[in-house]
């Protein structure tokens, strides 16, 4: 058996599956690693929820003509 994949070798495979194939990939992924044991393996970083926007800005956008 060859070197484990990298994140950056797998999207691209990821991305060439169809819809159909994705949807399984990630139900038997999801199935194999409940989500605790991921969150305890690999805890989320702060990088990954990080922003310089607030965080309600978004929500505010195009409701100044609602009322």
């Amino acid at each position: 058996m060859g070197e484990p994949l990298t994140v950056d070798e797998l999207l691209p495979l990821v991305a060439r599956l169809s819809p159909k194939e994705r949807v399984r990939l990630f139900r038997l992924v999801g199935a194999a690693a409940g989500d605790a044991d991921t969150c305890q393996a690999a805890p989320p970083t702060a990088e990954e929820f990080a922003s310089d926007e607030d965080a309600l800005a978004w929500d505010a956008e195009g409701w100044e003509n609602v009322g």
